[in-house]
């Protein structure tokens, strides 16, 4: 069996220095790798617990779905090499992880896979018709025919176990040469056990052969392997197809103004790129010559052009779709946005959720209470029923009945076709975790600026103010970057601006023309005494005539009103808490039909707010986007950003709502409701098969083969049932 284990092809680490992709932030170093032979819930915490053994690991996380192990050390590049010794050490090749490479080594897997089904169902065919043979034979058929029946079903069968059962085998071995166990311990001893009590009764014994267990277990072993493989290629399509929109090359512009192409992964923030119309951005830049329109559907979820010209932040993964741009790089590609988008919505694909550590648990007990079940089996058995021969027949029944192949894949094929719908929604999830706690909330607090309005002011009725007033603010405007600013240049439209303007911070703008002094800006700089107004204003004053007032109003995103209600109808209680001044806080909540409300409050203030309403019993929900709104993002239950929010505002939040929908709020507690209640069905069905079949395979009442089928219908029932929340 050593020999034969021993030949069995492996995984080598690739040749790629893994130094060079390594990258570094705040001291720490960080690394991706691609870890192969991964297959269960205790591949994840040996191979965790693996590196943090290591004092330099502050963080080692295993994304089961892809593949891919996010280590951070403290120290230089150069430990690298020493990790991925230390993974093949403990059986788990590994190589640098790259998902923009074309070439999925998961693809290899699954052909393999394939190959190895094929052959199991070939075998297995041939095999029953023997077998059936044999059955309905009867009196007829003679024990030499039988003898020749068996032997032929052995010349089958046994080449199909030692290819077939590769995949079973090989990650058994290397568990058990590290003194570990997994579930293919239990698997590969039934189906050796199944074929050597065949060998046995073939050519020793009374002639009752289990070949067709052995192959039958083999090919539905291999459907739910493949099955479960083809869920993790689903779980990283979506992170796939955006590492395939980064540019694989770059254009960098050198100092002497010669052009050089270099691969994407050598930019270094603060390289000069040269963009030519039908390229990809590389990495986050800024536009410093050039105009033109870029396609921002990427970031921004619209299809409308974005302006290109210089000052303008442009984003890894933009296209360019005409002109010839010069851009500054602000950042490495590897902490470019769609890098981010990319582990984001590979962080969503699996997680160490509280279900999952439910399922970690019972896979940790699974294989010693399975061999001691087994074990007294065969004891039982031969103490009572005297016939050691039945006892291992049923023992053999019990290790492949209880097969944990069910629990196993309960809930990472719930958060995996969860995370995968919730993507195509246009709502990226950070991590499975985040599901199961979006599922049990019934408080929503809300932000009010860029969140629940569009964070842009205009300017209330234009028409209303006295005549040649808007084009005179506009004058002083137009040179301004101030939001209210802006608002006024934008209701009087295209015109010219005023010279020699001076703009006092805080206060507003001046300047003198024709003769004429003209000041724009807040009351308290101008000396005026206004009336409280639940809206924003400025005032304009000519020489020193009579002050007009200016009233802007933050207007209101197009779905607020349709998001609040739906949280409303699905039985969550709002509240909204703002920074703002109480006027405009209560014309929003006001417009928004919201009644509890709080205006003037500071960050601490919010997380304040927002912990009493979890110290009475509440599962809070925070929405909101701006760098002010972090810490409650992170001190709430769950909590949601916007795709065109601050940076740390999306780091603090469990979701990123793309094309800034706020209806995909109502989208991700809907799914994540339902994700709630299939896990749970899930479980349920897995415990309910083990509490009917552990007994019945005990007494003797199941035989391996219907064994087989019985494990391999339950994990097909708990994926079919994952399945279901892909049905809009």
């Amino acid at each position: 069996m050593a020999a034969l284990i021993a030949a069995l092809p492996g995984s080598a680490a690739g040749q790629a220095d893994p130094q060079a992709f390594v990258r570094r932030s705040e001291g720490r170093s960080h690394l991706d790798l691609l870890v192969r032979g991964a297959t269960c819930a205790g591949c994840i915490a040996r191979i965790e617990a693996g590196m943090l053994a290591d004092d330099r690991v502050e963080q080692a996380r295993l994304n089961l779905s892809t593949g891919r192990l996010a280590l951070v050390w403290r120290g230089d590049a150069s430990a690298a090499r020493g990790f991925i010794t230390r993974l093949g050490e403990i059986g788990y090749p590994a190589t640098p992880y790259e998902p923009e490479n074309d070439s999925d080594p998961q693809k290899e897997d699954e052909r393999r896979l394939l190959r190895a089904l094929a052959v199991a169902g070939f075998a297995m065919a041939n095999v029953m018709l023997l077998s059936i043979s044999v059955w309905s034979g009867g009196l007829e058929m003679t024990e030499a025919m039988q003898s020749l029946m068996h032997r032929i079903s052995a010349l089958i069968v046994l080449p199909t176990v030692a290819y077939s059962g590769q995949p079973f085998f090989r990650s058994a071995w290397s568990v058990l040469k590290h003194r570990h166990v997994n579930m293919d311990v239990p698997i590969s001893l039934a189906v050796l056990l199944a074929c050597g009590l065949s060998i046995y009764e073939t050519f020793i014994g009374h002639g009752e052969t289990y070949y067709d267990a052995a192959a039958m277990l083999l090919f539905f072993l291999l459907i739910g392997r493949f099955l479960d493989m083809r869920l993790r290629a689903k779980a990283s399509q979506a992170a796939r197809g955006l590492a395939a929109m980064q540019a694989a090359t770059a254009n960098r512009l050198r100092s002497d103004g010669a052009m050089e192409a270099i691969p994407a992964r050598d930019v270094c923030a603060g390289d000069h790129l040269i963009l030519a119309a039908g390229d990809r951005v590389p990495v986050d830049a800024v536009i410093i010559e050039g105009e033109g329109a870029l396609d921002g559907s990427l970031v921004s979820g619209e299809t409308a052009p974005v302006e290109a010209r210089p000052g303008v932040q442009v984003f890894s993964g933009m296209l360019n779709l005409d002109g010839k741009l010069v851009v500054r790089a602000s950042a490495d590609r590897d902490n470019s946005l769609l890098a981010e988008i990319t582990r984001m919505v590979e962080a969503g694909e699996q997680s160490r959720s509280h279900f999952v550590r439910l399922a970690d648990q019972a896979a940790r007990l699974y294989v010693p209470l399975v061999h001691s079940l087994a074990l007294a089996t065969v004891i039982g058995w031969a103490v009572l029923g005297g016939d050691l021969r039945v006892g291992i027949i049923n023992a053999i029944a019990v290790l492949i009945i209880t097969c944990p192949c069910a629990l196993g894949l309960a809930v990472p094929a719930v958060h995996v076709v969860a995370s995968g719908r919730l993507f195509k929604a246009g709502v990226l999830v950070k991590s499975g975790d985040a599901l199961e706690r979006m599922a049990r909330i019934d408080t929503v607090v809300v932000d009010k600026t860029g969140t629940m309005t569009e964070g842009c002011p205009r300017l209330l009725e234009p028409e209303a103010l006295p005549d040649g007033m808007l084009e005179l603010a506009a004058r002083l405007a137009r040179t301004s970057h101030h939001p209210l600013s802006r608002a006024v240049a934008d209701a009087a439209g295209m015109g010219p601006a005023a010279r020699d303007v001076r703009e006092i911070a805080g206060g507003g703008l001046e300047c003198v023309e024709d003769g004429q002094r003209l000041r724009f800006g807040s009351a308290r700089w101008l000396g005026i005494e206004a009336a409280s107004d639940p809206h924003s204003e400025a005032w304009l004053i000519v020489d020193e005539g009579e002050p007009v007032r200016f009233r802007f109003q933050d207007r209101l995103r197009s779905d607020a009103r349709e998001t609040i209600d739906g949280l409303r109808r699905r039985g969550c209680r709002i509240e909204l808490l703002s920074g703002d001044r109480t006027g405009p806080v209560a014309a929003i909540a006001g417009e928004l039909g919201i009644e509890d409300w709080t205006a003037e409050l500071k960050p601490q203030d919010k997380i304040a707010r927002i912990e009493a309403l979890k110290a009475d019993g509440g599962r809070v929900l925070m929405i909101g986007d701006g760098i002010n709104d972090a810490p409650a993002l992170a001190a709430a239950d769950a909590s949601v950003s916007l795709a065109a929010a601050a940076e740390i505002s999306q780091a603090a939040a469990d979701f990123v709502l793309q094309g800034n929908k706020l209806t995909g709020c109502l989208v991700a507690l809907d799914i994540s409701r339902s994700a709630r209640r299939r896990v749970l069905e899930n479980f349920s069905l897995a415990a309910g098969y083990n509490m009917i079949a552990v007994p019945l395979a005990v007494m003797g009442m199941v035989t391996p083969l219907i064994a087989a089928i019985a494990m391999s219908g339950s994990s097909i029932l708990v994926t079919l049932n994952a399945l279901r929340l892909a049905r809009r």
